[in-house]
Order: C-alpha cells, then structure tokens, then sequence
C-alpha cells in the first residue's frame, strides 16, 4: 500500500514540488506541472503531455530534450484542468505551435480539448494527439474508443523527437498520429492499488487469481484468470497482441521491426520483470519478429500496483529513426543528446495581480454572502462522504471522486468567501467559484461542476437580486450545457442521470407556484432517486463504460455526489 503521504488531497501538490526540486537540471515548477529548464538554440513545436499523478514517471519524468517540453499533472489518477494545461503549453511554447498528448480518458480529452481551444483564439496553433493504444478497451472496429496506457510513451518520444529535429507541427501531429496507430498495448493486474490515505486497494483480485485488460487508473481489470508462470503470461501477451486483428494497417508479423515495452506498474520487480521478457523475446523472434531497443522497466505505473503491461511499437524507418533519436529526461535516457546548445530559461518571476472585483448592488452582495455559506456547506458535506464517494467509485472506476470533490468544492467554497470579501455580487462569486472548482478538481467532475456553477453565474447578475426564476432558468440551461460538454446523456449512467431530474423537477416546481425552499426539495428529493437508480443501468460514458456489468448494482458516483450536495443545498434554504 502506499504509506507516505500528509493531507491525502495536498499529494499530488507536494509531489509535483518534491519533483520539481530534484530535478532542477531538466524542468522548473510552473502552475499545473512542469516545463523544461532549458530551451534549444533554434526554437521547437512545443509537445505538452500530461494526465493524472500516480503514474510517475509518466508524465513529468518523460520532460526534457528530445522528448516532451511540458507536463501536465493532474491530481491522483485524475485529468489536469484546463487551465492547469493551457499553463503548461503557454509556459513552453516558442512560438511554432503546441501539441498535446495524453492518455483518452474522458476527462483529459475535456480539459485537453478547452485548453486548445482557449490557445487556438489566442492564435497559437495548437493540435491534440489522445493515445489509444489499450487492446482490451475496445474492440479493433471501436480503436478510437480504445484508452491510453503505457504505450503512451512510444506517442510522447516520437513526437519529442520530430520536434526537437525541427519538423513543423503538421509534422509533429503527422508522426505522433502514426505511431498512436502502430502502438498496441496490455495490461494484467495480481493486486490493485492503494491511493494514499484509503484503508483498501481500489480493487482486489482473489488469491491464485489475475486481473487481465485493467487500466492504469486503478480500474478493475475486464476479464480474469488463474495466474500463470513467468512464462505462461509471456505466452499470453504475444498471442494476443500478434492476433491478426492487432496488426497495424501496414504492418505485417514476417519481418516487422517492433520495440517492445515491457512495463511494470508499481511492485512488480525488474528481475521478474526480466524473467518475462526472456520468453517474449523467444516468442517473439519465432513469429518473425526483429525486436528493437527492448524497454523492460517502470515507464507508466498505478501506485503500488502489482501488474505488467506488454506494448509493441509497430517500426517503418522514420519512427524507427525518431524512437532512437537521443533523448534526455529524469526517467528515459537514450543516445547522447548534445546539451551545447540549450540555454537556461529564466524563472519570469511573475506575481500575482492585486486582485479586484465588479462593483455590486447591495442586493446581489446579500446574495453573493448567501452562496459563499452555500458552497462552505457543500465543502463541508462532501469532506464528509469523500471517502464513501471515492469506494463507489472504485468498483468499476478508478477511486478519485471523492478526493476529486473534496478538492473542488473546498476550492470553490474558499474562492467565494475571498471574492465576498471584496465586495463581489452574486455572478462573480459563482463565476469565481466555478473556476476555481474546475481547475482544483480536475478531472470529469471538476469540468462538469464547473460548467454547472459558470452557467448559473451567466443568469445572474451582479447589480439586481436573485430570484427563484433565474435559479430555475440557470439549472435548467446547466443541465443542457454539460451534456453538450460531456456529451453524455440520460441512461449513460453518469451524472446527468441526476442533474436532468433536479433541474427539471426545480422548474416544474417554481412554474407551478411553490416557493424555492419547497420546489428545491423536491427536485432533490428527484435527483436522490435517480441517482439511486443508476445502480441498474449500464456505463455508457466515462471510464466506468469500460467495465460493463462491473458497474451493475452499484450507483454512478457523480449522480451520488450531485444527489447529496442537491439534498445539503435543500436543508439550508428551508432554514432560511
């Protein structure tokens, strides 16, 4: 299990600092991760990766010359936000455009996405690569559908590599498009892992037995079986990632130059490690195989995950000559890369702005100093059943709900007491509090609350009083806003499958006469049920849909989690 660790909810804060001070010689600390310490004598497109932490050394450990120039680093097992990407990119772009990489998970792709968009409107050209390469997350016809693991690596250094030989972005873009065709990976699992602070692995696999096809966010695996001996699994991860159906379009097995990755996720040792490469290699070479630069080691891990993972890089010459440029970074060191030419980057010493806020009515700051006690009573019910949301999240998630909310609603709640105390109105507190949720939280949740409370604070102002029908009007338009975001619907088994009731059941309510306090605890009374109900519908967004009857009988965290700071919102109008 993991045992270091302070504040469960500061880890990934304090980790991202600890790297930063040991590794002063490749990058420096910037808001949302880390950029290179150096910049190259001619400038570069800039390759900014990036995902959740607990995957060390992916993703801030693969930063450096000839390979990427910034990392992203979200909290535990979570997506970074978008404003914690769009940082990154803008601390490391030189002025030939960003390209973004990173695992597709549904959070990554959402914060990822906003990001290049806010980059491309501030004209720096900006294009996203999301890795695929996990053969048991999706069938062969659904490949874009498929999530991203430890073949990320093979995306990362090829694209590093094209930049830091001066290719152009479409060049970039071009190769790491390739090689995200030409990457196949799996993954077996004998134990989950332990996030930091929790009591349990976020899954368990029964003694004798291994999980096949997991994911690296501590997901369960899909399918399981007796463990094997060292060989017994070499023999697995060859047969079915040289199935015909895996074979890259272009590639053939008689022949084929493959670099093969053999990676452990977090306990497993190298010597193992070693003893299952020995076969695969055998294997390998048999079916016709010339292997190339074999990687055996830790290259994108899961906590103290007892697991393995295969990946085949399908070669063509010029990936094979991007994959052994020289790279150097504090965890992936190939060739000799000549530092003669890098210079340092100065630290800009930038400080933070004095802070002010719109001039406000004395009716919309009376309401503003009601939403901030509303959003210190969310932190507080939420800090509550973290741990609780963050368990129902890992039977067929991966178990960061809980931490995820706690850090976005006690960002939020601590956001809109400091703007209260500037005098903000009611707008700019939600306004405020949305990002400030959405940036702190990361992750699906963390978008999704922030496009909740942005779309609230679009229908109020700061100059009037609030009323029941503009509460009525924004919740409404909030639940159309994140299933255009998310573009989940009702029945997917997320949170919309709670929201859409709320808000629904909220303007019925208000239409028909009632007064807030009584329609709001309807609709929460609503959004409970239906989020109890989740419990019997089957995944269709988010990384649950992986998992299928995994997630069966047990309800969707988000919808639990909107359910209950629905409920708490409820308790405290009819007391006021």
């Amino acid at each position: 299990m993991t045992r270091l660790w302070n504040e469960p909810a500061d880890f990934a804060d304090e980790m991202v600092d600890g790297f930063a001070r040991a590794n002063g010689r490749w990058v420096r600390k910037v808001y949302g991760g880390v950029s290179r310490a150096t910049a190259s004598a001619d400038p570069e497109v800039a390759v900014v990766i990036g995902g959740g932490s607990g995957h060390y050394p992916a993703f801030a450990g693969l930063v450096g010359p000839g390979l990427a120039h910034g990392a992203a680093m979200g909290n535990l097992f979570a997506s970074p936000s978008a404003h914690q990407v769009e940082s990154v990119a803008r601390a490391s772009h030189r002025g030939r455009g960003v390209l973004l990489s990173y695992g597709n998970y549904a959070g990554d792709v959402l914060h990822f996405t906003e990001a290049q968009e806010t980059l491309r409107a501030d004209g720096i050209d900006c294009r996203s690569v999301a890795v695929i390469d996990d053969i048991f997350s999706a069938a062969p016809d659904e490949i874009e559908k498929r999530r991203g693991i430890a073949g990320d690596l093979t995306v990362f250094k090829v694209a590093g590599a094209a930049a830091s030989l001066g290719y152009d972005l479409d060049g970039v873009e071009r190769v790491a498009q390739h090689a995200n065709r030409r990457t196949r990976s799996m993954g077996v699992a004998f134990t989950g892992c332990t996030m930091p602070g929790a009591a349990e692995p976020l899954f368990s696999v029964p003694e004798g037995r291994m999980a096949i096809g997991l994911g690296i966010h501590g997901e369960p695996g899909l399918a399981e079986t007796a463990i094997p001996s060292a060989n017994g699994l070499a023999e697995l991860f060859v047969e079915r990632l040289l199935d015909e159906a895996e074979i890259p379009e272009g590639a053939r097995k008689s022949g084929a130059r493959v670099v093969p990755i053999l990676n452990g996720l977090g306990s497993v040792k190298s010597e193992e490690l070693f003893v299952v490469f020995s076969r695969i290699a055998e294997l390998a070479e048999a079916e016709g195989l010339t292997l190339v630069d074999p990687q055996v080691g830790e290259f994108c891990t899961s906590f103290d995950m007892a697991g393995v993972s295969l990946t085949l890089f399908w070669l063509d010459d010029e990936l094979e000559r991007l994959w052994l440029a020289p790279a150097d970074t504090p965890a992936f060191r190939t060739g000799s890369f000549d530092a003669a030419g890098l210079s340092a980057i100065a630290d800009d010493g930038e400080q933070a702005a004095e802070r002010s806020v719109p001039a406000a009515s004395e009716e919309s700051r009376d309401a503003a100093q009601r939403i901030a006690a509303l959003l210190g009573a969310v932190r507080d019910v939420i800090d509550e059943h973290a741990d609780e949301l963050g368990r129902i999240d890992a039977i067929a998630g991966d178990g960061d709900h809980g931490i995820g909310m706690k850090r976005g609603a006690r960002a939020a709640a601590e956001e809109a007491s400091a703007v209260v105390g500037l005098g903000a109105g009611a707008r700019t507190v939600l306004a405020s509090a949305a990002d400030a949720w959405a940036d702190r939280a990361g992750g699906t949740s963390g978008a999704l609350w922030g496009v909740i409370l942005r779309t609230l604070a679009a229908h109020v102002t700061d100059d009037a009083r609030v009323s029941p029908e503009q509460l009525g009007a924004g919740l409404s338009a909030a639940s159309d806003a994140v299933m255009a975001y998310g573009k989940a619907q009702v029945g997917d088994k997320t949170l919309v499958d709670a929201l859409v009731p709320f808000s629904g059941k909220l303007a019925e309510g208000l239409a028909g006469g009632a007064d807030l306090p009584t329609a709001w605890e309807a609709a929460a009374k609503a959004a409970t049920k239906a989020a109890e109900d989740t419990a019997d519908l089957m995944p269709g967004k988010g990384r649950a849909r992986s998992h299928g009857e995994k997630a069966l009988g047990v309800p969707d965290p988000g919808a639990v989690s909107l359910a209950l700071i629905a409920t708490t919102v409820g308790s405290k109008l009819a007391q006021s």
